[in-house]
This record gives structure tokens, sequence and C-alpha cells, in this order.
């Protein structure tokens, strides 16, 4: 049975409605949670969730409260400034990607801390560029250092004084530490939510903001929004609800892999802010919801599988023509961008109570950020060296493989270290790339997920999910499901060899040492509960990538 949930323009479509998932719906329903979300009832997720949840649901009402904060847009001198960079991690960066990229408007989105990616960035048209620097806590180490990168590249262009200041805009929560330093440096200055997580503020100031100084109409996606809000306080022509009840039926059923494929949506990087906020807000207590982005619905990944859950963000099953693997399809989601920001909210927040998990808390984000502070004051002070696997297993041309010989299995070459670590991912498994690599130069990278994806096909008798991330902009995402989710994962980490390294001012490192304490830093949390973890370290990026390849292709 096909059920279609519309409602404020976007519609959900469930392609088979079974007996489990309508129980869970109909136990939703009974509990009442649709008014007590409306409502911001914290204890819809226990009582140990209670206190986080009491800070974290004012994502409901923002699509009316954000509008007093667009004004303060008007007061940003921006004058011939027509370059925006974004300096921020997290979900409000891909939210602000997405919403740049769906409009056609440029917006330069670092969220990395890769020494060729940043300096590229860094020596680009100076002259018309202004920084946003956004971190809610304030003291983000990756947005921390992109500011004072770019502080000391203007200075070096002849650019100081007033004209300094107003090159960069703060958005931070209020009282934060970002707060009083963009203060006392006469920046401008533009406060948060306090009360709205950063995996939901996509419709807040720090998803908002960025897209609408690079010039989108961003009143138009809170309309889109709006439009959508009244349908989630009610029980029934509720599409949020239908969404999270039909993930998380599904999770508690086994199919607890939720692949992502475009079909048509025209929006570009909803999959990829949709991933971050489901596995940041599912993947904990060794539970969870994993999601799997893949390039198209005829991609390698996309396929019936008793612990999948296909879903089309674009066209409806059986009502759109749809042809071919997306006939498989049990889910399809459409509507405008705005709408389904808050949609895939509040089915995130909604699959997160089926499943019995906290969806406001991410305690494994914090541990990678404090491994990663630990290594680098060890490398800095020298009382620990940083260092993991020193020598490598196996090196293969331009490629250093370090992994533990057990996971190798003899492998003396890229073609068989693949097909032995394909082999050994745990039944009902996935594989995870990391990539701590540059996402411009190095965009080549992308072409493991779906290669790996096929050829895991040829190395066991099924075919395994593959997810790709781009380090460190996963560790605030989907590091978390990585580490706290199920214990089923098998984990392929990226670095490469730096040549133009870059130094943070003002303090005892460089880029490349910090990208690399958080690369190690989250193998260590990684291999400390069990989890296989394998670093390939391409010696030269190119040749080494081309290798990589290569082995899958052959």
């Amino acid at each position: 049975m096909t059920s279609v949930v519309a409602a404020g323009g976007v519609s959900v479509t469930l392609r088979e409605v079974t007996d489990h998932a309508q129980t869970v719906l109909d136990r939703l329903l009974s509990d009442g949670v649709p008014g007590a979300l409306a409502t911001r009832n914290a204890q819809l997720w226990g009582p140990e969730a209670a206190p986080d949840a009491a800070r974290r649901l004012g994502w409901l009402d923002l699509p009316s409260t954000c509008r007093s904060l667009l004004p303060r847009l008007d007061e940003v001198d921006s004058a011939g400034l027509d370059r925006v960079v974004l300096a921020g991690m997290g979900g409000a960066s891909l939210a602000a990607e997405a919403i740049t990229r769906t409009a056609g408007v440029e917006l330069t989105v670092l969220d990395t801390t890769d020494p060729h990616q940043v300096a590229a960035a860094a020596r680009d048209r100076l002259e018309r560029t202004v920084v946003v620097v956004s971190s809610q806590s304030g003291t983000t180490i990756e947005t921390d250092s992109l500011r004072r990168v770019f502080e000391r590249a203007f200075e070096d262009s002849g650019i100081t004084g007033a004209e300094l200041r107003r090159r960069f805009v703060v958005i931070t929560d209020p009282g934060s530490p970002l707060e009083a330093l963009g203060r006392r440096a006469g920046h401008h200055i533009v406060l948060g939510d306090a009360d709205v997580g950063g995996r939901f503020a996509a419709l807040s100031a720090f998803g908002l903001l960025p897209s609408a100084l690079a010039g989108v109409d961003v009143v138009s996606l809170l309309d889109e929004a709006e439009a959508l809000s009244p349908s989630l306080r009610q029980p029934y022509d509720n599409p949020g609800l239908a969404l999270g009840s039909a993930l998380g039926a599904a999770a508690l059923g086994g199919r607890d892999r939720l692949v992502l494929a475009d079909h048509g949506s025209g929006i570009l990087g909803l999959g990829d802010w949709a991933e971050q906020l489901i596995a940041g807000s599912t993947g904990k207590d060794g539970k969870g919801i994993a999601p799997v982005v893949v390039e198209g619905v005829d991609a390698p990944g996309f396929e019936a599988a008793d612990d999948a859950l296909l879903l089309v963000l674009g066209g409806r099953p059986h009502a759109a023509g749809l042809a071919g693997p997306a006939e498989e399809a049990g889910v399809s989601v459409c509507g405008p961008l705005g709408g389904q920001f808050l949609l895939w909210q509040y089915a995130t927040a909604v699959a997160g109570r089926v499943i019995g998990v906290n969806p406001f808390d991410q305690p494994n984000v914090q541990e990678s950020k404090d491994n990663t502070a630990a290594l680098l004051r060890g490398a800095t002070d020298g009382t620990a060296p940083m260092i993991i696997n020193a020598e490598p297993a196996l090196v293969a041309g331009s490629v250093e493989i370090h992994a533990p010989t057990e996971l190798l299995n003899g492998a003396r070459d890229l073609r068989s270290v693949f097909d032995a670590l394909l082999t050994a991912v745990p039944d009902r498994g996935y594989v995870a790339v990391m990539a701590y690599l540059d996402r411009i130069g190095d965009a080549v990278a992308t072409e493991l997920r779906p290669l790996l994806a096929a050829r895991s096909a040829q190395a066991r008798k099924t075919a395994v999910p593959v997810t790709f991330g781009w380090g460190p902009r996963f560790l605030h995402s989907t590091g978390q499901y990585h580490k706290g989710g199920p214990q089923t994962g098998l984990f392929l980490q990226i670095t490469g060899a730096v040549h133009d390294d870059v130094a943070v001012p003002g303090r005892p490192y460089t880029l490349k040492a910090l990208q690399l304490a958080q690369a190690f830093g989250d193998l260590r949390a990684l291999r400390s509960r069990d989890r296989p973890a394998v670093r390939l370290h391409l010696r030269d990026r190119a040749e080494g990538l081309d290798q990589l390849l290569d082995a899958l292709k052959s």
C-alpha cells in the first residue's frame, strides 16, 4: 500500500506501510507526540535527555523568530566585498552550502584544516573578500585557526585598521569567547539562538546570514518552512511525523541503513546536510540510523537489501514515472529547501524518540576534540610525539598502508588490500571513507565511494554500504555515529603529504599539525572501541589517488 502525506508544499510518499510501521505511528499518536513537540515538551526523549532537550528545541520556532535577525544584515559594511568566505564547522555550514549551491550563488565554505585548501582560499581575491566566522561555542579550533590565517593574509596584503575590522562578520552564541574577541577587534557581531543546536541550525543565523550575505533571498526559505509549520502541530496530515515514524520503524525492524539518492529534486547538497543531521543525532548508545548518500538512483549502493531503506529526494515512486532502481525506493520526499530543512529536523527528532536515543547530545564529537587537543599539546611541548603506526605495514607506490596485519590478511598490493578489507567488514556492516584532503584540489577522491561499493559485491557475496566524508568536517556530524553507533563499521582514513603548510598565527602549530592531530585523534577514538581502522597515507596526493582508483577499477 502506498501512502502520501502532504502539507505546506512538502510531501512524503511511503511505498510500503507495514503493520509494524503503522504500530509505531499509532503509538506516537497515542502518546501525543505532535502536541508535545509543539509545546516543547523536553520529556519526549526520556528524563536523562530532558536537560539537553529543554535548551535545544528553539529550531521549532525559527521560521518566525529568525526573521528579526535579518535586518542585522543591513548593518554589515560590505561595500565592494562580493566574495564571502564562511569559516565554520558542522550542520549550519552544510546548510549554507546547500542554500547557496541551490540558488547558484558563490559561497566559499571552509570547514577544513587542509593546508592546501586553506592556502588557496587565503590567496584568492582578498581585496573583495569578507570572512564570516561562525562558531556557536566560540571555541571551535578549526574556526579560530581559519580566522587567524585570514587575519594574517589580510595584513600581509596591506589591509589593516578599519578596513581589516570590516572584513570579518562574527556569528556566535551570546556570551561566548568569540563574542568577546570580536567586540574587542571591532568586528560586526551577530548573536545566534542559544536554544538551537548546530545540527538543527539550518534556519538560524548560522545557516541563513552567510547565505544572505552571499546574495540569497533567505526570506523565501523562511516562508517555505513557515508554510509547513502548522501541519507539524497536527496528529494527521503531518509529513514530519510520517517521515520520522517511517525512519524509526525501519531502524527498529533492522533496516537501519538509510540510502539517500537525489532524483530531480533541484536541491544541491541536501543529502550531505541530511546525512550529518541523522547520523549525528541518532548514532549513540550502540544504536542509530546510518545514512548513506549515493550519487544517484543508478549508483552502486542504491539497491534493495534487508537492512536498507531506500529514499529518493525528488520523485515519487509509482506517481512520477520513476523507473529502474528508483522503483525500489521505500520513501520519497519532495518539497522546497526551506520546508525540507524543517521537515528533516522534525523527522529526526521523532526518529530519535522511536529508537530510544537523545537526538540533541554528541558525546563522541567532544571526545575527538579532546584527543586532538591532547595530541597537539604533546607534539608542541615535546612530551608525546604524534605518531600512530609510524612504520607502514605495506608500501605500494605512493601509498603507505597503516593497518593491523590481521586486517590485511597477507595482502601485498592495493587490489588485495581492498579485497581483504572489504571481506573483513562485519555482517550488516559498512565502510566509512574519511578523507583528510583538499576537497577542491583532491576532489577525485569522491570516486572511491562508488568504486568501493561496486568492488565489495565482487569481494564478498553481498555488497556493503560505503560512505564518504571529508575530514575534519565529518567529525562534527557522522563522526558521532562512527564511534557511538552500532559496532559494524570498518574505517578507511586517507591522509596526504603536505607541500604547502600554513602557520597558525599566535599558535605553536601549523595547519598540517592540526590536521594530523585530528586524523590521529579520531583513529585513537575508533581503535579504543576495537573498531577496525586503516590509514592510507599518500606520499604524493595525485599519484596516490590515481593508484587507489586504478586498483579498484582493475
